[in-house]
């Protein structure tokens, strides 16, 4: 059975996203919602190019990782190769490099390649995010997850189809182990609305863990 502690379980016991097919990680961790003054600042990194951010955002990550899990790596989801040169970075890469230095990990950026350009995910419903990363994502360097407890990281999981298609691809390859962290994560519990009116949790508002 999924396990959580921010979200509620379905009537078969499950959680949204395992109800949903995204089964292929082990657990994710979210270091807050994606709402309010942290959705703002993931934009302007992600869009507004402030890279000066990620220092800020990858000791939040910090929080978000729970003390008593162990990993061997970091691998951040890569982008594809053009929209990577047209944003000029890739996000998830600077917080996975931010997150390694406070944490210690190595971080595997090149292990994974995303094959082939896909349509935004914003645009599509949930089938339709789950069809279009399908089989987009190969792991280059296998020798660098084969046997080892992979953290997969991103910036945000809304319905958790990206993070699914890289952990089979890296399950595929071999890891032993894949669990998620993203900076934050839309609460399917609100109506859906990126702009809601319920608070973000206060303090290190670690949004659990969701399988």
């Amino acid at each position: 059975m999924a396990f959580s502690e921010a979200e509620h379980l379905g009537e078969g016991g499950e959680c949204e996203l395992c109800a949903s097919g995204v089964t292929q990680f082990a657990a994710a961790y979210s270091y807050g919602f994606y709402e309010d003054e942290l959705r703002g600042l993931i934009l302007l990194l992600k869009y507004g190019g402030i890279r000066t951010l990620a220092p800020r955002m990858g000791a939040w990550l910090a929080d978000a990782l729970p003390r008593d899990r162990r990993f061997d790596a970091i691998v951040p989801v890569p982008l594809h190769w053009w929209r990577q040169l047209r944003r000029g970075f890739n996000q998830s890469e600077l917080l996975a490099a931010e997150l390694g230095r406070r944490t210690g990990l190595p971080v595997r950026a090149g292990a994974m390649k995303r094959e082939r350009a896909t349509p935004k995910q914003s645009l599509l419903d949930n089938a339709g995010r789950q069809a279009n990363v399908a089989g987009a994502f190969r792991v280059e360097r296998p020798a660098e997850v084969a046997g080892r407890r992979i953290l997969l990281l991103d910036d945000v999981l809304t319905t958790g189809a990206t993070l699914n298609a890289c952990a089979a691809a890296l399950k595929k390859a071999g890891a032993s182990h894949v669990s998620a962290l993203t900076l934050a994560r839309v609460d399917h519990r609100v109506p859906a609305t990126f702009e809601s009116a319920v608070p973000a949790p206060s303090g290190s508002p670690n949004a659990g863990a969701t399988a």
